[in-house]
């Protein structure tokens, strides 16, 4: 029982998504069907407008679907809850509150019952998991982009969530701060353990961090085109990946399939 739920701790099944639009009926997701694995991390990679945030709002719960089912840890995602975390490319920061207040806000939303003392405790855990503990007092305004989103995915990790749900979240940082978070949160989830889902734009960002790569069609009804798995063994090392085989195999798959459905598109 145990094995048959870390296989199927995040279930999408037959899930569609339409919105009404002023142009009448669009429909984003067409059957889309994905199991994702306790303690895996999945990136959902694609071109613009095939609804990789759309799958990403709809496991947070954000969305409901216009058909179909989704189920966290065998019970169906109905509205958002604590166990699934999300990071956004926007930090979402409230800019009157210090680093601490941003990240003790959610805590205490979450963990009602604890005492101050054990609120703070959590608070410090998480600013500390992300190499911020020089900043507990700083606002954002007196930090830099790269430590916004850090914080940001303090305040996620200090609810201590089953699913980290990140949407883009190092897309609007320069490529150096980039690739110095995303080497944090390799660590961070090494850590953590937690699941993770990610949408990306980013090809190396995908192979780099993911245990498998979803990749979608063009929209719009847009579906689960291929599933890259990534055998890379962890910890990795980005200068040491820029070297090997199949980790430059696994990146050409992913630029040939987008290739060939931005190929597709265009005629």
């Amino acid at each position: 029982m145990e094995k048959h739920q870390q296989e199927r701790y995040v279930q999408l099944e037959n899930v569609n998504m339409s919105f009404v639009t002023k142009k009448g009926i669009f429909n984003a997701l067409n059957n889309i069907n994905l199991d994702i694995k306790e303690g895996e991390f999945v990136s959902i990679i694609g071109h613009s407008g095939c609804g990789k945030s759309t799958v990403l709002n709809l496991i947070a719960g954000l969305l409901e679907p216009t058909s179909g089912h989704l189920f966290c840890a065998g019970r169906e995602i109905y509205k958002p809850g604590p166990e699934r975390a999300v990071v956004f490319q926007n930090h979402s920061l409230l800019p009157w509150l210090t680093c601490f207040e941003n990240v003790y806000l959610a805590v205490e939303r979450v963990f009602e019952s604890e005492t101050k003392a054990q609120l703070a405790a959590r608070t410090h855990a998480a600013l500390e998991l992300v190499g911020l503990t020089h900043a507990t007092d700083k606002r954002p305004n007196e930090i830099s982009g790269g430590m916004k989103q850090r914080v940001g995915i303090a305040r996620a990790l200090a609810m201590e969530p089953k699913v980290l749900l990140l949407d883009e979240p190092f897309g609007a940082l320069d490529a150096l701060t980039r690739a110095t978070l995303q080497d944090e949160l390799m660590k961070i989830m090494a850590k953590s353990g937690c699941t993770a889902v990610m949408v990306t734009h980013d090809v190396d960002e995908a192979v780099l961090l993911s245990d498998r790569i979803v990749m979608m069609t063009n929209g719009p009804s847009a579906e689960i085109g291929e599933i890259l798995e990534v055998n890379l063994a962890k910890p990795r090392n980005r200068l040491a990946l820029a070297e090997d085989k199949t980790y430059n195999h696994l990146r050409s798959e992913v630029l040939r399939f987008l290739y060939e459905r931005h190929a597709k598109k265009a005629a």
